[in-house]
């Protein structure tokens, strides 16, 4: 089946150029509506129903992929859902939520029906496959996340790197000279999702300018497993003194463990995590930490996706930048005895 992009690809223009071609509803020059009419024509190409009614009226619903893969903490990803929502609902849309695992079939299958005017798309991996088919499509898109090569895309998202340096950076300021990242479960590394990836690779470099010894481990959402990390990082790193925790289902585990294992909070260790604030709040000692903006994020995403859709200009990237909250469980590193 002949698609939109084969006609853009024929014609040397974009997607987006041959659906306003399609639509009448943007100028466009005589020489490129000649190039793509006579590209629809050699290709035999013909409108999907569902992209036809969307030339003419919107449904005014966006769709939210938000694939629940295993390793991601679920409660933290419905407060991007909310938020989406929430602001959807300000701009008269419904949302479209797709959960299931499905790459580009996913996307195709809602663009392909017309179901929703432009699409949030959340879990973005370094390399994520979907990319080549979000470059191309033609309707807006916006990513919650960043991938490796983010040229011709709309992204938005804390900045993870920075708060990866925020953090080692902090603990190097009080002192503590051997420090360790402990991040999500094994799986969201292994799939190279971007915010974990670049938040080890900012712990990583700022420890390395500060001269801190650290390391970068992983950890699966358990006591269990909260329980094994400590016991391995107190014997291989008996000068540990300080822990950024980018795992929000494992900090109070984690923070427990090391209790038990007579390690004291923040007298003998620090602990700083990447969480939402109100989780750093209520942990039995309250944590110093860099808040997940989960409401602004999502807000933006709306926002510059509906910018998108009425034609205007918005940056590439959008980068928020950390913010630092301290509280009871960081303190300077304890002298020698």
């Amino acid at each position: 089946m002949v698609r939109i992009t084969d006609v853009a690809r024929c014609a040397g223009v974009s997607p987006s150029t041959v659906s306003y071609v399609l639509s009448g509803k943007r100028s466009i020059s005589a020489e490129t509506r000649r190039r793509v009419e006579a590209s629809i024509r050699e290709l035999g190409y013909r409108p999907h129903a569902g992209a036809r009614a969307l030339a003419s009226s919107r449904s005014n619903v966006l769709a939210l992929v938000m694939p629940l893969h295993s390793g991601i903490h679920v409660p933290v990803q419905m407060r991007f859902a909310v938020s989406v929502v929430t602001t959807a609902r300000a701009h008269d849309h419904d949302v479209l939520l797709l959960t299931q695992e499905e790459g580009e079939e996913g996307l195709r299958r809602v663009t392909d029906s017309a179901l929703a005017d432009g699409l949030v798309v959340m879990d973005v991996q370094m390399r994520d496959a979907r990319i080549p088919f979000l470059r191309a499509l033609d309707r807006p898109s916006v990513l919650i996340g960043f991938p490796a090569e983010a040229e011709g895309l709309t992204c938005v998202d804390l900045d993870f790197t920075a708060t990866g340096e925020v953090c080692a950076e902090r603990l190097a300021l009080l002192g503590h000279r051997s420090v360790a990242l402990i991040g999500s479960p094994p799986e969201v590394y292994a799939r190279g999702t971007g915010f974990a990836q670049r938040t080890a690779a900012g712990f990583t470099a700022a420890a390395r300018r500060y001269g801190l010894a650290s390391t970068v481990l992983p950890c699966a959402p358990s006591a269990e497993a909260a329980g094994t990390l400590v016991e391995r990082l107190l014997r291989e790193r008996p000068g540990l003194s300080g822990v950024v925790v980018h795992n929000e289902p494992a900090l109070e585990p984690l923070m427990e463990a090391f209790q038990r294992a007579g390690m004291r909070i923040p007298e003998d260790l620090s602990v700083v995590a990447v969480c939402p604030d109100d989780l750093a709040e209520r942990a039995a000692i309250p944590v110093t930490s860099v808040g997940v903006p989960a409401a602004e994020v999502g807000e933006r995403a709306v926002e510059l996706l509906m910018a998108k859709q009425q034609g205007q200009r918005v940056p590439d990237a959008t980068l928020l930048p950390p913010r630092l909250t301290e509280r009871a469980s960081t303190a300077p590193r304890a002298a020698a005895p």
